[in-house]
């Protein structure tokens, strides 16, 4: 009877713990779901709320565009579409739900431009580049935004609308700048693509110096002017660099002339590219290698891996300076290929010292063809050196001629100004 007793006990205690163990796991599981069914319920709150104030902010942008549209001038649009292309912290549904008017409202005015190719006046032919025509404009009826005269680039046939699209984001990102030809109107929703630009009196620089070797030649101050000329495209190139820009097209064929030495515009920003709207800013190399870009401008860098920088753009600087001492020669005259170019840069060799260089210029030149790329100057250290040029310069002037030293001292130091306005930043980061 005793062991009969024992027996049973034995075993009612396994079954006991199996019991416990299955009504700990039954109410771990009621507690688990419980809090889930509280979280499910504020998340469902929070999402009612939401919508409610998304549809709030719907009836008010439905609103928008039929009370304040044909009051807000055109241009304004645009401005606000680039504002919102940096991610927000927004739900997704609230920034797509705020974001489709506004892209709605673009489309819907670039669907109906101003002008077209019919409304124009070409006058003269600026420039041909592989990619636009520049002339000398104006409107047949009318102005520009106030303007009677404009450059006007027209695209060739070929050119996708993206690529100028591209090109006008970055010339408005760039505007208010007095080296920078700045972009007035546009029209990319049919072919011709064309950008109104401000007017320039005498064309691209390397005509300029072409047209006016002999007399230009004959000066003796010629060394001063050429100096000035180069510290207004290296302040140009210096606010470029302060808004992440490439321009990977940097020549004398690509600066215009509106005054000689004082204004002159950097220009053609086809090639150009904003880092800021990329994934990576080491996404500088290529995408497409067999791209058509000026070899004879390009670092070797470019050619052994493929790599671009904005020490590509001081490389090309200095090329500049070369073309601007031998007055508008293509640079590497000796070399009639393209292979015999790329070759002659890949193992070092450089173009031959201009006769008549000035020493400070020669120093600037041959340290923007330093490798390797990490070496040379930044533009801000350009813009340093030449600025100790001019202001040496100015120590020794021409007494007779008191009104053009006042004119010319007032210019500079308005330059100047501009200059410590911008934003720079330091070239030795990565890029």
């Amino acid at each position: 009877m005793s062991s009969n007793t024992t027996k049973g006990m034995c075993q009612g205690e396994p079954l006991n713990l199996l019991v416990y163990i299955l009504i700990g796991a039954l109410a771990f599981t009621i507690l688990v779901f419980t809090l889930l069914g509280i979280v499910c319920l504020r998340k469902y709150r929070s999402l009612v709320q939401t919508i409610r104030q998304l549809e709030g902010s719907k009836l008010l942008l439905g609103a928008l565009p039929r009370l304040e549209a044909p009051m807000m001038p055109l241009r304004l649009v645009p401005a606000e579409r680039e504002e919102e292309d940096p991610p927000s912290q927004a739900p997704l549904q609230q920034s797509s739900t705020i974001r489709s008017p506004s892209r709605r409202l673009w489309k819907s005015l670039q669907q109906d431009p101003r002008f077209t190719k019919s409304d124009l006046n070409l006058l003269q032919l600026i420039k041909a580049g592989k990619e636009g025509v520049f002339y000398q404009a104006r409107m047949t009826r009318g102005t520009c935004k106030g303007h009677n005269m404009f450059t006007c680039k027209i695209s060739k046939e070929g050119v996708r609308s993206k690529h100028v699209d591209t090109e006008v984001s970055i010339m408005r990102k760039l505007v208010h700048h007095k080296n920078i030809l700045q972009i007035l109107d546009w029209n990319t929703t049919e072919e011709p693509y064309i950008l109104i630009l401000e007017y320039v009196s005498y064309g691209t620089l390397r005509t300029f110096l072409q047209t006016n070797r002999v007399h230009l030649s004959a000066d003796p101050e010629l060394q001063s002017l050429l100096t000035i000329a180069s510290y207004h495209i290296a302040l140009a190139m210096q606010h470029l660099r302060s808004k992440m820009i490439l321009h990977c097209d940097l020549a004398l064929r690509n600066v215009m002339v509106n005054k000689f030495p004082w204004e002159v515009k950097l220009a053609e920003f086809g090639l150009a590219r904003d880092l800021t709207r990329m994934t990576s800013r080491r996404s500088s190399r290529w995408r497409n290698p067999r791209q058509r870009v000026p070899l004879r401008w390009y670092p070797p860098e470019y050619f052994k891996n493929n790599y671009y920088s904005f020490k590509g753009d001081v490389w090309a600087f200095g090329i500049v300076l070369w073309e601007m001492q031998t007055f508008g020669t293509l640079p590497y005259p000796d070399l009639e290929t393209s292979e015999a170019v790329v070759y002659h840069i890949c193992i070092g060799h450089k173009n031959t010292n201009p006769e008549g260089c000035r020493p400070e210029i020669l120093h600037v030149m041959q340290d923007c063809w330093l490798e390797p790329y990490t070496l040379r100057p930044s533009f801000t250290d350009i813009v340093r050196m030449l600025e100790n040029v001019i202001e040496n310069d100015a120590d020794y002037v021409d007494v007779e001629s008191p009104q053009l030293l006042v004119k010319d001292e007032a210019e500079y130091h308005e330059a100047k100004c501009l200059r410590a306005a911008s934003i720079t930043l330091d070239d030795q980061s990565p890029i």
